[in-house]
């Protein structure tokens, strides 16, 4: 598995520039994201950037690991497709390593760290959840660091 690391945040521009996808356009639509042919859409109604960049994260993720129509979410490959799609939008915006550099920043709280990583609250608890289920209840990182994520803690080893 690759984790992506910058040592900072990642801003919905930034993310734009980023991706290797030309047509990324703010559409009035129902829906927060939609991914098609090429295509991301992102609902222009969303108020923040902060949110748009989670949006973003999961509709690029399609791109990366989605093919053909996976909208209806009765099927399992549908469903399977989604989460991949999902995992990559976690992993692009936290990757580990920010985790720790958000410790070392002395964040506290997830509305503190939410902050810090530049995504939603709502966004970190699903990250966390999804590398909890990956990885367990902890990892260790670098030989130096143990991420708990129950609760969501980091250790350093000397």
């Amino acid at each position: 598995m690759r984790f992506f690391y910058r040592g900072e945040k990642m801003t919905y521009e930034e993310l734009m520039i980023d991706s290797d996808i030309d047509d990324i356009y703010e559409l009035n639509m129902r829906t927060k994201g939609l991914y098609a042919d090429g295509v991301i859409g992102i609902s222009k109604h969303i108020e923040t950037t902060t949110e748009k960049a989670c949006i973003l994260a999961e509709e690029i993720g399609h791109y990366h690991t989605s093919h053909g129509d996976i909208l209806d979410q009765t099927s399992i490959a549908n469903r399977k497709q989604e989460l991949r799609a999902r995992a990559w939008g976690y992993e692009k915006l936290i990757p580990l390593h920010m985790i720790i550099e958000a410790h070392k920043a002395r964040c506290h709280g997830r509305l503190e760290l939410a902050e810090y990583l530049g995504v939603t609250e709502e966004f970190l608890i699903e990250t966390i959840e999804y590398y909890k289920r990956k990885l367990g209840l902890f990892y260790r990182i670098d030989k130096k660091y143990i991420i708990t994520f129950e609760p969501l803690g980091v250790f350093e080893q000397f």
